[in-house]
C-alpha cells in the first residue's frame, strides 16, 4: 500500500512568518498613531465644547446661574471641566474630563496678536493662558471661571461681561492645537482649529 506523508512548517518558515507579522503590525501602529491623536483631540474638544454650551442652554431653560470652572491638574491627570449652578449649596450639574494625554494649555506658535493677523480666535487675548476668560475691557485676562446667565449672556464674578478663549492640544503637537471662544454679549461659543496658510500658523472656525 501506498504511504501518505504530512508535511508541516519547518521552522525557519513559521519565523519567517512571525518576523512578517511583526513588521506589518509595526507599520500599522506607525500609520495609525497620527489617526489615534487626532481622535483623541476631537474627543477633548468636542467634550469641553459640548460642556459649555450645556452650561449656556441649562441656565436659560433653569433661569438660574451657571457657573463653568476649568482646572488642569499637574500631568497625567485629565484636566478637567465642572458645571454648577451658582446658590445655596452649588448643586454640580456634571463634572467632565478630557483624555489625558490632551491637556488645556498654550503651545508655542499659536497666534498671539488681536490687532493683526493671524489673529487669536475671536481677536480675544494675547494666547498666553490656557484659560484666558474675563478679557479687557472688564477683566485682564487669564481667569478659568465663566458664567451663564438665563438671558444668554457669559458674565465674571462681578457681573461684567466675560469675553474669552480655552486652548487646549497634545503637548508639543502643534498641528494638534485647538481653541474655544465665548461672546459675553451673546453667550455666542465657537470652535476654532489651527492650521497652515502660507507657511503660517492661523486660526480658522470649526
Amino acid at each position: 500500500m501506498a504511504s501518505t506523508k504530512q508535511r508541516g512548517f519547518s521552522l525557519l518558515e513559521l519565523i519567517v512568518v512571525v518576523t512578517i507579522s511583526l513588521i506589518i503590525a509595526a507599520m500599522a501602529d506607525v500609520f495609525m498613531q497620527p489617526v489615534f491623536r487626532q481622535q483623541q483631540v476631537n474627543d477633548a474638544y468636542n467634550t469641553t465644547i459640548s460642556a459649555l454650551r450645556r452650561a449656556h442652554d441649562q441656565a436659560a431653560a433653569d433661569m438660574r446661574i451657571y457657573e463653568v470652572i476649568f482646572t488642569q491638574p499637574a500631568f497625567p491627570a485629565s484636566g478637567t471641566i465642572t458645571v454648577q449652578q451658582v446658590g445655596t449649596g452649588s448643586p454640580i450639574l456634571f463634572t467632565a474630563t478630557i483624555p489625558s494625554n490632551v491637556t488645556f494649555h498654550v503651545e508655542p506658535g499659536i497666534p498671539t496678536s488681536s490687532t493683526s493677523a493671524p489673529y487669536t480666535p475671536d481677536g480675544f487675548g494675547t494666547g498666553s493662558n490656557a484659560f484666558d476668560f474675563d478679557q479687557p475691557p472688564s477683566g485682564t485676562g487669564g481667569s478659568n471661571v465663566i458664567y451663564f446667565y438665563p438671558d444668554g449672556t457669559a458674565e465674571d464674578a462681578l457681573g461684567n461681561v466675560n469675553n474669552g478663549v480655552v486652548y487646549l492640544g497634545i503637548p508639543g503637537q502643534l498641528p494638534t492645537a485647538r481653541a474655544i471662544s465665548v461672546w459675553g454679549y451673546t453667550g455666542r461659543i465657537r470652535g476654532w482649529h489651527l492650521y497652515q496658510k502660507a507657511g503660517v500658523w492661523t486660526w480658522s472656525q470649526q
